[in-house]
């Protein structure tokens, strides 16, 4: 039986593993945790990830987890709306017209019970891979034990800082962003106190922009924050309340739940293919989480890369593989970066012209349906997929 090993169990590795046990092929999961990450890290689905989840029956599930959110706004600071973006117009484009806003680890967990009563797969979890071997019949796996697992391909699905990237000396240029992002999450009902507010919200001015997303039963607030500030500082109490009083006082302190600085970068791997290996998700692209673009990008890897190796495994030519890394790298380079790059170059604006002439391109493209349509396509990552037909 084919046989094929994963590396890392979050979204872009579960679901390669799903596409290659639904057709037969024996699949290793191997995650350096002790169990899957329950971090909060991406919560925001695009529809045609939603469209492309209901091939494992999860989509209806993840829904009622998460909150259905149709629109998105732009905001200024003191003036208050700029426009709102209503995915409503793509209704003829997908199932699911709206962003869903839920923890990427319910997910992974749907997925993984999904996988349990599969006897050829299996999970093993506090394997963290330290090197990686290929000859031209097989590619091999070390984890920090010792062991070893063999299979006739490997997918490097474990993270920006991944152990199978470096194993296999494959670059990964780009850039740093100057600053960390602060996210922190709170049960304060933004929704009340700020007048037409939508679920997901990106707050524009020229000194410290930021951005609230809301989920079922927490706001989360995504604050830029200056590199050179200590890590004690930082995430301290005092230094939190500072910050959330700053963006609404309440007079009252806020309730944090949860709070987490991260440093950003801007990335793309050389190669997603290196023989018998592939790299996928955070693994092959990382950018930042303006827009949403890091987890769906590197879901739709996963089912591209998925049913290339099905195919391969049941005598497709192996070639598929090269037309995955032309396809999908180059939606990494000219969508997913470009319109990260972008998002967070429009909230850092500080000139008063080059703002309000932004401004009034986001209401020009509101106001038509034409442009609203084709903006929206563009910013779900519906356009990228269509777009990949024509890539050889």
């Amino acid at each position: 039986m084919a046989h094929v090993l994963v590396v890392g169990a979050g979204p872009a590795g579960m679901i390669t593993a799903c596409c290659l046990a639904d057709a037969g092929i024996k699949v290793t999961i191997l995650e350096q945790s002790p169990d899957l990450p329950d971090d909060l890290r991406a919560s925001t689905f695009h529809p045609p990830t939603l469209d492309m989840l209901e091939r494992f029956g999860v989509t209806d599930k993840l829904i009622g987890m998460g909150l259905v959110c149709p629109q998105w706004q732009v905001r200024d600071r003191e003036k208050g709306v700029i426009a709102t973006f209503d995915l409503g117009v793509l209704k003829n484009d997908t199932n699911h017209p709206y962003r869903l806003q839920c923890e990427q680890w319910r997910l992974t967990r749907l997925l993984r019970d999904r996988l349990a009563t599969n006897p050829d797969v299996a999970f093993r979890y506090d394997a963290k891979v330290e090197g990686v071997t290929q000859d031209a019949d097989s590619v091999t796996a070390t984890i920090s034990t010792g062991e070893t697992f063999t299979g006739d391909y490997l997918v490097g699905s474990d993270g920006a800082r991944s152990a199978v990237r470096r194993a296999m000396g494959i670059a990964f240029d780009g850039i740093t962003i100057p600053e960390v992002f602060l996210t922190l999450s709170t049960t304060y009902k933004f929704h009340e106190a700020i007048p037409d507010l939508a679920n997901i919200s990106y707050i524009s001015d020229p000194q410290e922009w930021f951005v609230l997303l809301r989920n079922l039963t927490l706001w989360r607030l995504l604050l830029p924050t200056d590199a050179g500030e200590p890590e004690d500082v930082m995430m301290s109490e005092k230094r939190i309340q500072e910050r959330m009083q700053g963006v609404l006082p309440t007079g009252v302190p806020y309730e944090i739940k949860h709070r987490t600085a991260y440093r950003v970068h801007e990335r793309v791997a050389d190669n997603y293919i290196k023989g018998r290996v592939a790299l996928v998700g955070d693994a092959a692209h990382v950018n930042n989480p303006l827009g949403g673009m890091g987890m769906n990008g590197g879901a739709h890897d996963a089912f591209n890369l998925g049913d290339k190796l099905v195919a391969i495994l049941k005598g497709a030519d192996p070639a598929l593989l090269d037309r995955y890394e032309r396809q999908r790298r180059k939606v990494a380079l000219e969508v997913v970066q470009q319109q990260a790059l972008r998002n967070r170059q429009t909230m850092n604006m500080r000139d008063p012209a080059a703002r309000e002439a932004h401004f009034d391109t986001l209401r020009d493209t509101v106001a038509s349906t034409e442009k609203h349509r084709a903006f929206l396509l563009r910013g779900s990552l519906i356009q990228s997929l269509r777009d990949l037909e024509e890539v050889a």
